[in-house]
């Protein structure tokens, strides 16, 4: 590419050009993969995004499960900044404390015995897959390669993670699907073990499947799962990338169900806001991932690792995490009080701690639509959900505040059925 001078690459960067697309024109240059709200933010203050027009919304959305620390928190800015005064980049060829230290933290307060550092959920879910197959190869039996995981899951977004999940909307397209993965109804446990074979190595789930519907997994079930894989000798991996961090009021989701599994993969809160991925395992089920065997480029950088320890800090501070289960079932009984006030709109309520889902009888966009008109965040889901992902620090009055919004929207949403209605039986 020629060189480009100063003055004429700034015309060149910003200048729009339209691309025909079908019967639209798009005048951004990002490739159109998301079907983006005509809304941008400058910036954000605890539970509060202020938009570009200066407009005060309450983000129950938290960048779709990310921010659980809210917007500008003083003590992510302060280790954000300290660190980026000192070094942003190294490599894995060397060592970093910082990485070093939030690993041990991890640890310290889980199943886990060690953990590889990335960059996003998928990249974590990636390593997972990973270790559970090494593993079985290091063991000896190479063949166990096959994982079983369940209809409706999300896994993300990568090829394997895809496969993984089983969605037919997120494959088409894309080829030939990669093979080693088993879909199951979620809760059908004698489906598992009809399934478990030879080449089984793993069962994956989501303790709570977010992008599925918020639907909470019974511990009953995942207790019957950790029994299969104690059983048949295999790795039980959970998908903690939307329920970790001290989302369902404890740091890791499976505290709550009594199960521990070999391999977890975390992601989004982690880092609340900064791109932070995890994969953590027991000695037993890393033994196989020796050096050589997976890798980073920009994983475990020193950015990162400030930002997740000062998220740490937060979330072990004494109380906190028991505030969130306090604060949750504020949000739960005020959820349920304007569900029965409006059961025409919203169908169910359904989850666990600040991850909860209004499953609804018009289209859950209509909802999304109507919160935003109230200057309310939320973001839809599988099953006709629109998921509530607030910050762990929101406020008691902010929770009301927003279930006041959230009432004033499904209101909005009657008033629109009931006109649709009568203009539908008025005389022709």
């Amino acid at each position: 590419m020629p060189f480009v001078p100063p003055a004429e690459a700034a015309h060149f960067i910003f200048r729009r050009i339209p691309l025909e697309r079908t019967s639209t024109t798009v005048t951004t240059h990002l490739l159109p993969t998301y079907a983006r709200a005509d809304l941008a933010f400058e910036r954000g203050e605890g539970a509060w995004l202020i938009s570009t027009a200066n407009e005060r919304y309450l983000d129950f959305s938290g960048g779709v499960a990310v921010n659980v620390l809210g917007h500008a928190h003083p003590h992510l800015l302060a280790a954000l900044t300290e660190q980026a005064q000192k070094v942003w980049h190294v490599s894995n060829l060397y060592r970093v404390p910082e990485a070093e230290r939030l690993a041990e933290r991890l640890c310290a307060i889980s199943f886990a015995d060690l953990v590889f550092f990335c960059n996003s959920g998928a990249e974590a879910m990636e390593c997972s897959i990973k270790v559970a197959r090494k593993h079985h190869a290091a063991s000896g039996h190479p063949e166990r390669c096959r994982i079983i995981a369940f209809e409706g899951a999300f896994h993300g977004r990568t090829l394997a993670t895809l496969a993984a999940a089983g969605n037919k909307k997120y494959l088409d397209g894309f080829g030939p699907v990669v093979e080693g993965f088993e879909h199951i109804p979620f809760g059908d446990l004698e489906a598992v073990k009809r399934v478990i074979g030879p080449e089984t190595a793993a069962i994956l789930i989501e303790p709570i499947m977010g992008e599925g519907g918020v639907r909470v997994i019974p511990n009953q079930f995942l207790q019957g799962l950790r029994k299969l894989c104690d059983e048949h000798g295999l790795l039980l991996m959970f998908d903690e990338v939307q329920t970790g961090v001290g989302r369902t009021g404890h740091f890791f989701a499976y505290e709550r169900t009594g199960v521990k599994p070999d391999i977890l993969a975390l992601a989004k809160g982690l880092g609340g806001g900064f791109p932070v991925g995890a994969c953590l395992a027991t000695a037993e089920a890393g033994k196989g991932m020796i050096p050589g065997t997976h890798g980073s480029t920009f994983g475990g950088n020193p950015l990162a690792m400030a930002v997740g320890n000062a998220v740490v800090d937060v979330l072990l501070e004494p109380g906190f995490l028991e505030g969130v289960r306090k604060k949750a079932l504020l949000l739960r009984q005020r959820l349920a009080e304007v569900h029965d006030q409006h059961g025409d709109v919203i169908a169910q309520v359904r989850g666990d701690g600040l991850l909860l889902g209004l499953r609804t009888h018009v289209p859950n966009g209509d909802l999304v639509d109507a919160l935003r008109a109230e200057h309310v965040l939320a973001v839809a889901a599988g099953d006709n959900v629109v998921r509530l992902l607030p910050p762990l620090i929101i406020s008691e009055s902010e929770i009301l505040e927003g279930m006041n919004r959230l009432d004033r929207a499904a209101s909005a949403i009657e008033r629109s059925l009931k006109s649709k209605q009568k203009v539908a039986g008025a005389p022709g």
